[in-house]
């Protein structure tokens, strides 16, 4: 970190597009498989039988069908959990692309993560308004006594409970607005927002990720690293929609907005 905050952001958006393009980013996402969709176990492009099996999911393969599991070829029966490190750790390769072992709300499924895929390869970069300081402004967070779960649709169609712990309220063009945020492990704050350029100027809907709230609740909000969720880089993510309330009547002509142009 600089004494510059436009200094700062150029570097945060240029280590954001590497990170976008890299081998296992969200470009290689060329797939998200349901096990319920597949009863017979056989999933049309992935190697290996997959079936789910409570708490886990049981893979069973051929030495024929190329995979490595923990870095070594593999041939037999192994049962997996979710992953939930870094892509390029997950348990499960076939020649060079990442199956991932996902759960969400009690249904398991396989992502498919190809550093080949067209996305990234046909990937320009991210399209971002430049710092502007006036986008950075004071906020309050106020949690929830408990955290609470809203159903909103997701970008695969379906329906999920999003996790919420309490409100962000700032002002922005003379007026006071409110997100309702999540807390993530770090004490980080989360948000699933649109605004007035949302479908328009911008993708339609994006995320923000302010720093933890100081002791009193405090925090510094920065719409200039507001955020494309991982859905406007590949159609296989399942990103929540903002939440109701979280659509701003006012426009946020900061931060990323949308991909490039090819």
């Amino acid at each position: 970190m600089s004494t510059d905050p436009q200094q700062d952001w150029q570097h945060w958006h240029e280590q954001r597009e590497a990170a976008v393009a890299s081998s296992y980013g969200p470009l290689s996402l060329t797939g998200t498989h349901w096990l319920a969709d597949f009863p017979e176990g056989r999933i049309p492009a992935i190697p290996g039988e997959w079936r789910e099996d409570g708490d886990e999911v049981v893979l069973t393969a051929g030495a024929e069908e190329g995979l490595t599991v923990d870095g070594k070829p593999f041939a037999g029966t192994v049962r997996l959990t979710a992953d939930h490190g870094p892509i390029h750790e997950s348990r499960v390769e076939s020649a060079g692309r990442r199956l991932v072992v996902l759960r969400r709300e009690g249904l398991w499924a396989v992502r498919d993560f190809d550093p080949g895929s067209e996305a990234r390869r046909a990937f320009r970069g991210i399209e971002a308004t430049p710092y502007d300081e006036r986008w950075v402004v004071p906020g309050v967070f106020r949690p929830y006594g408990k955290t609470r779960s809203v159903r909103v649709e997701n970008a695969d169609g379906r329906e999920r409970g999003l996790g919420l712990s309490g409100e962000l309220s700032f002002e922005l063009h003379g007026g006071e607005h409110v997100l309702q945020v999540a807390v993530e492990d770090d004490g980080t704050l989360w948000a699933v927002f649109a605004d007035a350029t949302s479908g328009r100027d911008s993708y339609r809907f994006r995320f923000l990720r302010p720093e933890a709230p100081a002791a009193d609740g405090s925090v510094t909000v920065d719409f200039n690293r507001a955020l494309l969720p991982p859905c406007a880089f590949a159609d296989h993510f399942i990103c929540p929609f903002p939440p109701p309330g979280n659509t701003l009547d006012t426009a946020v002509p900061a931060g990323e907005r949308r991909l490039n142009p090819a």
